[in-house]
């Protein structure tokens, strides 16, 4: 028997074993509730590995599912490489060897390019926040559907959550002042800013997160990002590299990928559904409170060790703006690509003219409350 089988077996199962103890007798009436104690069990896995903190944010969903589901819904959750390889869950989970998964888009890029749209494509002037509600609210979720569905051909379904800050430029063992000073580096990142990033003189190798800092020992690469200080910390970037650079447009935009098996999700209650949908918006909120008191007070940990932190100077931001003009023309060849492309360019474009005049300046505030801290 397969696994689709399986699951349809015993969701059949359960439909009428709950069938047969609405027409039983009184003395059978017992039998439903001893069905309620016995939990539709999700296997989930990640794509990071246990020691990462991303492995917490993901057990905020696991915990807010179960709480809501009454019990009746139990995930197992596991780290990479527990069932496949961190870059394997759209597989796996498509195939049906696990029924959801915990990664970013950018982890299959190369099964498909357009991917990378969904949070590591190029910047136009949004944030992570900008993106996430373009999904929602401005047809980036039916457009995840027909690439994965329609033009894949997976049996999956596929939802965003948490807007990620952006990611930092990354790690390197000396100081990088100007885009002129990247040329050469073997440099770690995934997704479409591996042609970003090599565009503007590096070269990338695509790696999960807990091969990077192996890689820098073992001088496959000598420079690398992978996404926040505090997985950064916890996979020892400080004891490979001493010059740390925050903000970058290589991945500005990025959120977690939901992915679920599209006949185990459909075949669940209609209120089970609900409540993995929408325990991914509870999750994102959960997620983005955690990220903040993690990551700043990580970062303050990352300087202890003798970290000189850096924010990225306008000249490489410019050349990855730069090569961001080079690339979008040769993604939009593409016809599906290009539809994303100015979905979310006409977003951005109202959206965050809205944002930047409405936003005061913050830097401002905190330069007047805390100064001489703030060095831009």
């Amino acid at each position: 028997m397969d696994t689709k089988t399986a699951r349809l077996s015993r969701r059949s199962f359960l439909s009428k074993g709950a069938l047969a103890g609405g027409v039983a007798t009184g003395a059978a009436l017992a039998a439903p509730a001893v069905l309620a104690q016995s939990p539709i069990v999700m296997k989930m896995q990640t794509s990071w590995p246990a020691s990462d903190i991303w492995m917490e944010f993901a057990k905020q969903y696991v915990d807010r599912v179960e709480a809501m589901s009454g019990g009746r819904l139990k995930i197992d959750l596991l780290p990479a490489g527990a069932v496949v390889a961190a870059f394997q869950v759209l597989d796996a989970v498509n195939d049906g060897l696990i029924d959801a998964s915990h990664s970013v888009s950018a982890y299959w890029y190369g099964k498909n390019k357009a991917a990378s749209l969904f949070g590591t494509g190029p910047v136009f002037g949004g944030s992570g926040d900008t993106m996430l509600a373009w999904f929602y609210a401005g047809g980036g979720e039916e457009l995840f559907r027909e690439l994965i569905q329609d033009n894949m051909g997976l049996d999956v379904i596929g939802l965003l959550g948490f807007p990620m800050p952006a990611q930092p430029l990354g790690w390197f063992k000396e100081e990088v002042n100007t885009a002129a000073d990247l040329n050469g580096f073997k440099y770690r990142t995934v997704g479409l800013a591996a042609d970003l990033m090599q565009g503007i003189g590096m070269s990338v190798a695509q790696l999960p997160g807990g091969e990077i800092v192996p890689a820098m020992e073992r001088g496959v690469i000598d420079a690398f990002e992978f996404n926040n200080p505090s997985s950064d910390l916890r996979f020892g970037a400080p004891d490979v590299a001493k010059n740390y650079y925050l903000s970058s447009y290589h991945q500005a935009s990025e959120a977690f990928e939901f992915l679920f098996n599209r006949s185990f999700m459909e075949d669940l209650e209609p209120d089970l559904q609900a409540i993995l949908r929408h325990s991914v918006e509870a999750a994102s909120t959960s997620n983005t409170a955690a990220a903040m008191d993690n990551y700043s007070s990580d970062l303050q940990k990352i300087q202890e060790q003798g970290v000189t932190v850096h924010r990225t100077s306008t000249d490489i931001l410019n050349a990855e703006l730069e090569g961001w003009d080079k690339l979008i023309p040769e993604l939009e060849q593409d016809p599906y690509m290009k539809k994303v492309l100015d979905s979310q360019r006409e977003w951005v474009e109202r959206v965050t003219f809205y944002n930047l005049m409405n936003s005061p300046d913050y830097a401002l505030a905190y330069e007047h409350y805390f100064p001489g801290k703030l060095k831009l």
